[in-house]
């Protein structure tokens, strides 16, 4: 057993876990933090993912001593550490994702979320193409791709101020809107 002290969500936990275990079974399995998902186990479905100093990492492939000394900021912090940088509510990613649809089966979110919260934090404007390849690593079960894409969209619009795109799915009901059956 490995004695850890990790930075998590902004706060600092110790706690002691197998040298070979992973940051993903030291968050589920130890600290109780089940939001980041265990899905392949090998890196290639994205639902582990977890932002380490801002960065999203596969906390899968990621060995939970790598953590020491950095931030690991989880789906669970997300709207603590929101609320914290003087914003209200959750953290608007989450609330565009909502609002825009895009939640489905749940099983993809955590990673979906906080790739898209690390793609806002680092590009000011980043393009359609820009966020699909942040979000490229994370796979949905649902194929909801176009509602989380325009959940991204609308997060970044609401902060730049900019038209609040409207969801595609909305489109179906535009014959009602005018009248047409």
């Amino acid at each position: 057993m490995r004695a850890l002290t990790l930075e998590v969500n902004g706060d600092r936990l110790e706690t002691a876990a197998p040298d070979h275990w992973t940051l993903l079974e030291v968050l589920r399995y130890k600290l109780g933090l089940t939001g980041s998902k265990q899905g392949c186990d090998k890196g290639d479905c994205g639902a582990c993912t977890v932002l380490v100093n801002g960065t999203p990492v596969l906390a899968c492939l990621t060995l939970a001593a790598e953590a020491q000394g950095k931030e690991v900021t989880t789906i669970e912090g997300l709207r603590p550490l929101h609320l914290a940088a003087g914003g209200s509510g959750v953290d608007p990613v989450q609330d565009a994702f909502d609002r825009c649809g895009a939640l489905q089966c749940g099983f993809c979110q955590p990673g979906m979320m906080l790739s898209a919260r690390a793609l806002l934090a680092k590009d000011p404007s980043p393009s359609r193409e820009a966020i699909q390849k942040a979000l490229s690593g994370n796979l949905c079960r649902c194929t909801g791709y176009t509602q989380i894409l325009e959940a991204v969209e609308t997060a970044l619009a609401e902060r730049t101020g900019s038209d609040t795109p409207r969801p595609a799915w909305t489109a179906d009901h535009d014959h009602v809107r005018e009248g047409s059956l």
